[in-house]
């Protein structure tokens, strides 16, 4: 389900992000909406998307999801809208990429979670997830690709 996790330390990254905290149910009607004003702001403003989409979590998922969605960008941008300058963190991280489709994600977070806590790695309910291809690059949802990664706990 997932390739064998690795820890590594990441470097920070600069990101322009839409902030939103919604009911997880309803991630679908809230996902595009986001990605489109993300990039219409990004290019609009001629900045360079430098990576993949990706969604950072600022807590672990309850009945609500408080996440951060966006792009890596080769420069801050100008605030706009709901579109904001972020980070990802310089962390140590534990690292591994799931193949599959989107509603399965939720088994692979599970089993790098068990891998964290097999290997003494702590947990600091932070992680964030990078969406390495997209649907409209590859149609059969086997083949999604996303990187899992974990921030450890002290």
């Amino acid at each position: 389900m997932i390739t064998t996790p690795e820890a590594i330390v990441t470097q920070e990254i600069t990101t322009a992000v839409v902030p939103l905290k919604i009911p997880g149910q309803d991630m679908g009607k809230y996902m595009d909406a986001a990605i489109q004003e993300v990039i219409k702001t990004i290019t609009g403003q001629g900045i360079a998307i430098t990576g993949p989409l990706f969604s950072f979590h600022k807590r672990r998922p309850g009945s609500t999801f408080d996440f951060e969605l966006g792009f890596p960008v080769a420069a801050p941008i100008k605030a706009e809208g709901r579109v904001v300058n972020s980070k990802l963190p310089a962390a140590k991280v534990v690292r591994a990429v799931y193949q599959g489709p989107y509603d399965d994600l939720g088994k692979a977070w599970g089993a790098l979670q068990q891998w964290v806590r097999e290997h003494g790695h702590g947990e600091s309910g932070r992680f964030w997830e990078s969406y390495l291809n997209a649907p409209d690059e590859v149609r059969d949802p086997r083949e999604y690709r996303t990187e899992l990664n974990w921030i450890a706990g002290d």
